[in-house]
This record gives structure tokens, sequence and C-alpha cells, in this order.
């Protein structure tokens, strides 16, 4: 194997127990090349689950984003354990299909809260560690609905929540900066998840490939390679971007 890129690093990915999932891709890659990771999910079994296949040392905790102080107890018991958090990968979200008259404020507010809110508190919670430490890297899930206005399943509301992720990330960067934290956010287009698995007809698939200069969804193990590039100094001079990761989908 090459370089380990993140060893002897501590990474926490969110939302990350999936089995098909970003998250989990994103935890596998991470802990091959040398970190320990804190897989965090609401379903807590799941999350062990997932800690236990990347092996001994990992963890698997039950954690809901939106619970302001459930996620700062959270990353403190964590902090404590390892000494620091180096790597943070925002990566819980959800989608809802809904058309714009059809969202209702409960929509509105699930669909923000997990993808801006979430990413928002589970940042406060570890940026005072990577101040102190001089050094962080925190990735953040966007989307390509953000970009083009919507994409296979999110609705308007999707692609606000995501707008806003980038807009979150820059200011973060911009502000983390001098701190040597670097904050950037990654833009997937169609990737072949259990988010879209079975919900696909054919001539729906097609249509989606027909429209990717590279003919096909990307996978979840391309996303995590990203994450890895941003986690890694490999991007040590990379701060406030926004990697597209979506076969050319917009290139205009």
């Amino acid at each position: 194997m090459t370089t380990a890129l993140l060893d002897g690093q501590y990474a926490v990915i969110t939302g990350a127990a999936s089995k098909r999932g970003l998250g989990l891709a994103t935890a596998r890659l991470f802990a091959k090349h040398g970190a320990t990771i804190a897989i965090l999910d609401l379903d807590q079994d799941a999350a062990k689950a997932a800690a236990a296949e990347l092996g001994k040392n990992h963890i698997g905790m039950a954690c809901n984003v939106i619970d302001h102080d459930g996620v700062r107890q959270m990353m403190d018991a964590l902090i404590q354990k390892w000494g620091r958090v180096d790597i943070l990968v925002n990566n819980a979200g959800i989608t809802q299909p809904l058309k714009i008259m059809d969202i209702s404020a409960k929509n509105y507010e699930d669909v923000l809260d997990v993808n801006l809110r979430g990413t928002l508190y589970c940042s406060q919670a570890v940026i005072p560690t990577m101040r102190e430490n001089k050094s962080g890297s925190i990735v953040n899930m966007s989307s390509v609905s953000a970009q083009r206005g919507g994409g296979i399943f999110g609705g308007p509301h999707y692609s606000a929540a995501k707008a806003g992720v980038l807009g979150l990330t820059k200011a973060m960067a911009r502000e983390l900066a001098p701190d040597n934290i670097r904050v950037n956010a990654i833009c997937p287009g169609f990737i072949a998840t259990d988010i879209t698995a079975g919900k696909l007809t054919n001539d729906m698939q097609s249509s989606i490939n027909a429209g990717i200069p590279m003919g096909r969804p990307g996978t979840a193990d391309e996303v995590a390679g990203c994450a890895l590039f941003l986690a890694s100094d490999l991007s040590a001079y990379v701060t406030g971007s926004e990697v597209d990761v979506n076969g050319g989908s917009l290139i205009h």
C-alpha cells in the first residue's frame, strides 16, 4: 500500500452507519490510511457494527446532529478519550422528493435542520480543540442539487439546505484560516447509494446517465477519495473550496 495519508489522526464522521452510504465508504478509506474513526449515527447499533467492521480501535456512537447539547457532550467525550479531533466529515443528511408547493413547515425544518444546522453544531463542537492544536480539516457534504437547483430526489428545500452548506463552508473557511483549520465542501452528483437503490426504472437510469458526460453514476468510494484528499495534507493549501464529484454533470 502507498503511504498512509492520515496516520495517527482522529476523525469523526457523521451519518456514517449506512452500509452503502458515503459516510461508511469514507470511514473505511480513512481507516485504511491510518486514522482512528468515530462513526456517529442516529442508529447506535448500526454505528457500533460499522465501527467494529473497521477494527478494534474505532468507535460507534448514537448521535442526533441537531441536538446541540448532545453533540457537544459526544465530541467532548471523544476529545477526552483521544486528546483531540483532527478531522470532521459532516456527512449526516436527509432528503425529500417534494415539489415546491408540497413543502410543509415540518418538511422544511427537518431537511434544513439535519443538513445545515447539524453541520454547524458538529463543527462548533470540534473547532475549540482544532484551534488549540492550530490544525484541523472539516469536510462538509453539499450536493450538485445546490448548484443546479435540484437533483434526482431532493426537493427545493434540499437544494436550499445544501446551498446553505456551501455558504457556511466558505464563511467558516474564511474565519478559521488564521488558526490553520481548513473547511471545504464536496458536491456529489448522482451516486449509487442506499438512498437511490431500487427507486429508479431502467428508463429513468438511462435518462440520468445520458446527462452525465462519463455516462454512469458515481460510487461512494469515489466520493470518499475526494474526502481523503480534503482531509489530508495533500490539500494543505485548499480551503473554502467546493469540489465537484459528478462525472462532469456541471460542465457548461
